[in-house]
């Protein structure tokens, strides 16, 4: 089969037959309507959102497992079966043990591939996704073997939200056989769903099988445990250099062919990697820049559609996988990385005009519930981020049409957070600055919470909420300009703003408080959050005081994963992020080390050292977490004590984002004269 054209991922046995390393390692892939199929190298389900297909039925979200898994045995030459598959169970049995028979693991593109081995007989299995439908493909090759293997297939399925779990309590689906497959249709009004096969013999089966047990939300603190129906039966015997490819759609019609339906995915994953060597400036078989192309498909797996009214192509971006839908600031702090590094300026401009339209009271929404209800709108940053992503677009494209059309909505945001708007927010007319927060309420990116525990309020002043007004202030006057409008309303708030700005240093520590006028007065809390009034491209901080920031962070914030969200000095401070709910939230901005920081902590100390290689080198290690947690992707947060273990999301936006905004960025610093 084709491959794309650079050596991913590669795993040997020394790996895959380790159970903790295997199962710790998870792969993802999307089709670029919110679904995805996710699962782990041991191919256990360890989480309650692993499964084959999980389809967004209201794209981008209404996110419903629908195919967890299927369970292959392999027959050779009479000999014992060959099992191909691994379930833990409640009792904590592992049975059967599957990962044994694999000899390697890789990634091609995005695609998973698993290289089993059966006596003289390699049989690989692939999983990808249809772009822009809810159709997977598990093709099975076999390309090795003294005689012809026989595999015997069972489809386990389910129907439910990928954050649930099922209990069976005779549950009866209705299972029906059709041409080339079965149809699944959990209940009355349910989205039927179909397991297709061409080249298999395919009957019904209607078995419960129950206690799945998911190790990761056991350490989660969460319910572990999971039902699924064994709804098919498929069989077959290949030949060598034979193929058998089972499809899993929520379409009743679509491509079989499983050779060209995988042509069209490689061939889509090439046109990612031309425009994104462009952008980035990819050559050469450096290992490093081949991570880098890695990254921009992950990239890929986080832009997705949001049809709106006037355009039912709209975009947006997935937060996270596998729990996070779009989320206005992951959104806007992403878009730079995810879209312009990656040469794709045409979807940054369609995710700018989709979020330009729920712009509502002067903000952008926070989140868009998967159950489909009104946008949230409890954000003070999200808005904020948005003039500094249409100025990296307008900086890195050149148009001036899209900003044009969008300046009404800029204006009407300024002008509510003159005037004030939700949640406290409004600016303090004493000194220029943004105020913002009410009791219980989370505003900022720090916005951990646990029932009605605030773990960091964050009320009053925050320091990064403030460096992005000044930054959006200055934008917004340079555009004005550009457009023939006033650009004085503008630079004369900004002025404000800078001068109210000096509030923020604190000069014994030196360094800034991390939140100004709150409550309990101003805190001192060394945190990472004033990075930004050094990264943005407009900073209200002397030269003196961004070195002395950049020189603090470097200290006790950088971690070889990213950036602690407290310093360990701090009595407040968690190493571990782990456990429950309450013992995870709690811990989550209070010392867990945040991989999407590493971008502007780059950009802030190469604006401070000027020296691209130095900058980059901080970067370096995160790049190579590729081949952990989610093979192929960046996590969302990691320990802020070593090892720096992954947590969290297996594959984050910003993550991903800002380390492909931090090579761009000193690519260019290091060919500039």
């Amino acid at each position: 089969m084709s491959e794309i054209p650079f050596r991913g991922l590669d795993f040997g046995r020394d790996l895959c037959n380790d159970l903790p390393g295997a199962e710790r390692r998870e792969w993802l892939v999307t089709n670029g309507i919110g679904g995805y199929a996710m699962g782990t190298v041991a191919g256990l389900l360890t989480r309650c959102y692993h499964g084959l297909l999980i389809a967004a039925l209201e794209p981008p979200l209404g996110r419903t497992l629908l195919v967890s898994k299927l369970e292959e045995t392999a027959h050779h030459c009479g000999d014992d079966p060959y099992p191909l598959f691994a379930n833990r169970w409640a009792d904590g049995t592992i049975d059967p043990r599957g990962f044994e028979h694999i000899d390697r693991f890789r990634l091609e593109g995005t695609t998973p591939v698993w290289t089993f081995a059966c006596a003289d007989a390699l049989l690989e299995k692939r999983i990808w996704m249809q772009v822009g439908a809810n159709t997977s493909y598990v093709r099975y090759d076999l390309t090795r073997s003294s005689a012809p293997l026989r595999l015997r297939i069972k489809a386990l399925v389910d129907y439910r939200d990928h954050h649930g779990r099922t209990r069976a309590d005779g549950w009866p689906m209705q299972v029906s056989q059709v041409p080339y497959g079965l149809r699944v249709e959990a209940f009355d009004g349910a989205a039927p769903y179909f397991l297709f096969s061409g080249g298999a013999a395919i009957s019904p089966q209607h078995q419960w099988y129950r206690g799945h047990f998911l190790a990761v939300e056991h350490y989660r603190g969460l319910d572990p445990l999971d039902d699924h129906l064994y709804a098919g039966c498929l069989e077959a015997a290949l030949q060598p250099g034979d193929s058998l490819t089972v499809v899993i759609s929520t379409d009743a019609t679509p491509n079989l062919d499983g050779a060209s339906a995988y042509s069209e995915r490689q061939a889509y994953e090439r046109g990612l990697l031309d425009k994104g060597r462009l952008a980035l400036d990819v050559e050469g078989e450096d290992p490093d820049l081949q991570d880098v192309q890695s990254l921009v498909l992950a990239a890929d797996q986080f832009v997705v559609r949001r049809p709106i009214p006037d355009d039912p192509k709209g975009q947006s971006v997935i937060a996270g996988y596998p729990w996070f839908g779009d989320w206005g600031r992951d959104t806007m702090i992403s878009l730079p990385g995810l879209t312009l590094a990656t040469g794709r300026p045409e979807i940054a401009a369609r995710i700018l005009r989709t979020f330009g339209h729920f712009v509502d009271q002067g903000m952008l929404p926070n989140r868009f519930p998967d159950e489909g209800e009104r946008p949230e709108y409890n954000t003070v940053d999200a808005t904020l981020w948005y003039f500094e992503a249409i100025r990296a677009y307008r900086a890195e494209t050149g148009d001036d049409d899209l900003p044009r059309a969008l300046y009404p909505v800029l204006e009407e945001i300024i002008a509510w957070h003159l005037r004030g708007t939700r949640y406290g927010i409004r600016q303090d007319p004493k000194d220029g600055l943004l105020y913002a927060g009410e009791p219980g309420v989370q505003l900022t990116w720090m916005d951990a919470k646990v029932g009605d525990w605030v773990v960091t309020p964050r009320i009053g002043k925050p320091v990064e909420i403030n460096a992005l007004w000044y930054n959006a202030l200055r934008t917004m006057g340079d555009l004005a300009r550009d457009l023939g409008r006033p650009g004085d309303p503008y630079d004369d708030l900004a002025e404000r703003a800078h001068s109210g700005f000096a509030r923020f240093w604190n000069e014994a520590a030196g360094y800034c408080y991390d939140v100004i006028d709150g409550p309990d007065g101003d805190d001192p809390a060394l945190r990472p959050n004033q990075l930004f009034a050094v990264s943005l491209p407009y900073s209200p901080l002397s030269e003196g005081q961004r070195r002395a920031v950049v020189d603090v962070c470097a200290r006790y914030l950088y971690t070889p994963h990213g950036l602690r969200s407290l310093s360990p000095h701090h009595p407040a401070y968690v190493g571990r992020y782990g456990g429950g709910p309450r013992q995870r939230d709690g811990a989550y901005h209070q010392g867990t080390a945040w991989s999407w920081l590493i971008g502007p902590f780059v950009r802030a100390h190469l604006r401070v050292y000027r020296d691209p290689r130095l900058a980059r080198s901080y970067v370096m290690p995160l790049i190579r977490q590729l081949a952990d947690h989610g093979v192929g992707s960046i996590s969302e947060i990691y320990d802020g004590d070593p090892p720096f273990t992954p947590r969290g999301c297996v594959a984050q936006a910003w993550s991903v984002a800002e380390i492909l905004r931090a090579w761009q960025e000193t690519t260019e610093a290091k060919t500039r004269p």
